[in-house]
């Protein structure tokens, strides 16, 4: 087997060891989000693969959403060639319209997609005003 020297490869090992990728002091996680409206309902995903569904946390307080969910550290003592797959808390918050119907928010994980579904709310939905007149009263204008 040939390989390359690199004189960098044991810093860079060490760099994420110490600062993230394996545990500890992990480098802040990044939670890909789409979000979109559909007519009366507000979509969000997030991207969570490798996650089990039982870490993750839904907390909605007032207008804000929480979205909290774990990727547990490798059991194994094995030396990592590399490790580019952030593990350990994520977490992300969205703040919300007051448009949106928060009482009402539904979730649901399905192939490591985390996706909301939040309808928009009753009093922000569009609506006619029927407009009455007593046509008796009107008089023309004349110019």
């Amino acid at each position: 087997m040939l390989m390359r020297t690199d004189p960098f490869r044991e810093l860079d090992r060490l760099t994420q060891q110490v600062f993230g990728t394996n545990g500890t002091l992990a480098r802040p996680s990044v939670m890909p989000m789409d979000a979109w409206r559909d007519g009366d309902v507000f979509h969000v995903e997030f991207d969570l693969p490798g996650v089990n569904p039982d870490s993750i946390d839904l907390d909605v307080e007032r207008n804000v959403v929480t979205v909290k969910a774990e990727r547990p550290a490798r059991a194994s003592d094995a030396e990592l060639i590399a490790a580019e797959r952030p593990r350990g808390v994520f977490s992300r918050q969205l703040i919300l319209g007051d448009n949106l119907d928060t009482e009402h928010i539904s979730a649901s994980y399905d192939a490591g997609v985390l996706t909301l579904q939040i309808p928009v709310a009753e009093q922000a939905k569009p609506r006619k005003i029927s407009v009455t007149s007593k046509g008796e009263d009107r008089q023309a204008i004349n110019a």
